[in-house]
C-alpha cells in the first residue's frame, strides 16, 4: 500500500477534452486526509485467495453470464452468440459462463493470468473482498489525488502528452474502434496489473487496462454544491463511480483514460474490463 499524504489538490479538468455531461469539467480544490492505496489493482491470484477462504460466489456466477467484448471471443463462439440488449453497444456479448475465473467464458481460464487484474467483478463483489481484506474502496477524490501522482492539472497521470517520446504509457485501444486493435502497446486485452511505468506516487495502470470501482455513488452535479474535505459523494444513486478507463478506450469513442475522467455503472454489473484497487485509512 502506498501512503498518500494529506493535502489539497485540484480535482476535475477544464481541458477541451473533458466531458461536461459527466461532471468532469468542474475544477475544484479538494482536501483529503492521509490514506494508503494499493499500487496495483487486485489480481486474479489475490481474488482467488479470497474465494478459497470464504467460498464467495460472484454475481456473474449467480446470474450465469457476464459481458465480454467481441474481439476477446474466438470466431467460433462469436457466431453462436447474440448480443445482449445494450443499445448502441453491439460489441458487448453476454456470454454464459463468463466470470472472474473464466474471463472469456467456457474454455478460458486464468492459469497464466494470476498477476492480471481480476475482472468480471461487480461493485458488490469487490466490496465483499474489501471487507474480507479489512480494507475499503478509495473514494473518487482519493483515487484522483493518488492517480495524479503529484502533478497539477495534467491531462494524464504522467503529463499532457499521451505518448511522451513516442512511448506507450498505458494499455488502451490502438487502431479502429471497435473492429481493429493493432495492439501496438503490447496488449489486445488486459495487461498484468504491474505494467508500464508507475506514476509519481508509485501507482501502476491508473490509465487504461481496466476500469476501477470507487466508493462514491455517481452524480454529475453533486460537486457543484459540496465543498467539504474528504468528500464521499452523494448518499445514494443508481451507479457507482468508475475511474481510469480501460483497454477498450480510444479517442474516437471513449477517451476516459484521462486522469479526471469519470463514469459509472450499476453495483451489480460485471464486464471483462472492470476491476478495482483498495485503500485504507492511514
Amino acid at each position: 500500500m502506498v501512503l498518500i499524504e494529506k493535502g489539497s489538490f485540484l480535482m476535475g479538468s477544464d481541458s477541451d477534452e473533458a466531458w461536461e455531461a459527466d461532471g468532469e469539467k468542474l475544477v475544484k480544490e479538494v482536501f483529503v486526509d492521509d490514506f494508503r492505496i494499493s499500487s496495483c489493482c487486485v489480481t486474479n491470484g489475490e481474488f482467488g485467495a479470497f474465494i478459497h477462504d470464504t467460498g464467495y460466489v460472484t454475481e456473474a456466477e449467480k446470474f450465469g453470464w457476464s459481458y465480454v467484448f467481441q474481439i476477446m471471443l474466438p470466431k467460433s463462439i462469436l457466431k453462436r452468440l447474440k448480443p445482449r440488449n445494450v443499445e448502441g453497444l453491439d460489441w458487448w456479448y453476454g456470454v454464459e459462463g463468463a466470470c472472474w475465473k473464466k474471463p472469456e467464458g467456457p474454455g478460458s481460464n486464468i492459469k497464466k493470468r494470476m498477476d492480471y487484474p481480476v475482472v468480471h467483478v461487480s461493485w458488490n463483489d469487490a466490496a465483499a473482498y474489501c471487507r474480507w481484506k479489512g480494507q475499503r474502496f478509495p473514494t473518487e477524490a482519493e483515487w484522483e489525488k493518488a492517480a495524479r501522482g503529484g502533478l497539477v492539472q495534467k491531462v494524464y497521470a504522467w503529463g499532457d502528452e499521451l505518448m511522451p517520446d513516442g512511448k506507450h504509457r498505458c494499455n488502451i485501444w490502438q487502431g479502429q474502434f471497435p473492429l481493429v486493435n493493432s495492439a501496438k502497446d503490447g496488449h489486445v486485452g488486459p495487461a498484468p496489473a504491474k505494467s508500464f511505468r508507475a506514476n509519481g506516487y508509485g501507482l501502476y495502470n491508473v490509465a487504461g487496462n481496466v476500469w476501477e470501482w470507487c466508493q462514491d455513488w455517481f452524480s454529475p452535479t453533486w460537486r457543484l454544491t459540496h465543498d467539504e474535505p474528504n468528500p464521499k459523494g452523494p448518499e445514494s444513486g443508481e451507479g457507482r463511480v468508475m475511474k481510469g478507463g480501460s483497454y477498450l478506450c480510444h479517442d474516437s469513442y471513449c477517451n476516459r483514460y484521462r486522469v479526471a475522467a469519470r463514469t459509472s455503472n450499476t453495483p451489480d454489473t460485471s464486464t471483462g474490463n472492470m476491476g478495482f484497487r483498495t485503500a485504507i485509512d492511514a
